[in-house]
């Protein structure tokens, strides 16, 4: 591993560390109260005691989230790919797009939980997809038109055909926004299956657990489902980022040669 990677790993590590025991000294102090910011090592002792729960509503607010990934990804290559080659689906696609990406999730979250009932996850999975579909659209309709209309002609020229255009000269050039649309989508899964979590459907997730912790004062265990929610949060961040670095080829990745700067 060479030294630019140690630096990049340690320089967070050791300041994750300074701050964790900043932390930890201000609340043995007194200096900050339990109920605004509980210590460190409180907040691990509930992860502690309540392994088997944390790890039960990741799996769910997990699930939701990569369901609603998955389905706004589908849906927003597919329409992103429709817009690309039709001008008229780009500008039915336009006021559509712009108008979900404002919604609110915290007012439409209700709506759908109680449109498909308590005992549902549906209106969760929904609202995802609903946050996902924007960033990758937009991204990847970018991408869809990074193409060089010289490469495009050339490809004419050889007498290819639509589809082999398509794989050899507009995806190759669209797969980075394509795959920075989704990372950046894989949070605000996350977030969004959180969010949908406070308001109604059945409980068990880690935005639920979240609500009703604080409710009950219990808040070094809220804050441990917080955490909870971070390392999830930071896991799909991760993992998609894993994608993109195998669907990349080394030739074009950054730092290498012939690749980009």
């Amino acid at each position: 591993m060479s030294r630019e990677a140690v630096g990049r790993i340690l320089a967070p590590a050791v300041l994750g560390i300074v701050v964790l025991a900043a932390w930890q000294l201000l609340t043995a102090a007194g200096a900050v109260d339990d109920y605004l910011l509980p210590s460190p090592a409180a907040i691990l002792e509930q992860m502690i005691e309540f392994a088997p729960t944390l790890v039960g509503s990741a799996l769910i607010t997990g699930g939701n989230a990569l369901l609603g990934l998955v389905a706004g990804t589908v849906v927003g290559i597919l329409l992103a790919l429709a817009a690309s080659a039709s001008r008229l689906v780009d500008h039915l696609a336009a006021p559509v797009v712009a108008g979900l990406a404002v919604v609110p999730i915290v007012a439409l979250a209700p709506v759908l939980n109680t449109m498909y009932g308590a005992d549902s996850q549906l209106g969760r999975q929904a609202i995802a997809a609903l946050a996902v579909f924007v960033p990758v659209f937009v991204n990847s309709l970018r991408g869809l038109r990074q193409s060089r209309p010289v490469h495009r002609d050339l490809m004419r020229v050889y007498a290819a055909r639509p589809a082999q255009e398509m794989r050899y000269v507009t995806l190759p050039a669209a797969r980075p926004f394509v795959f920075t649309g989704i990372r950046i989508a894989s949070s605000l899964a996350v977030i969004s299956a959180l969010v949908a979590e406070y308001f109604g459907g059945p409980r068990g997730g880690l935005g639920g657990l979240i609500s009703t912790s604080a409710a009950s004062s219990a808040y070094a265990r809220a804050w441990a489902y917080v955490v909870s929610a971070i390392v999830l949060g930071l896991a799909f961040y991760l993992v998609t980022s894993a994608m993109e670095r195998l669907a990349t080829p080394a030739s074009t990745r950054p730092g290498r040669a012939g690749g980009t700067t």
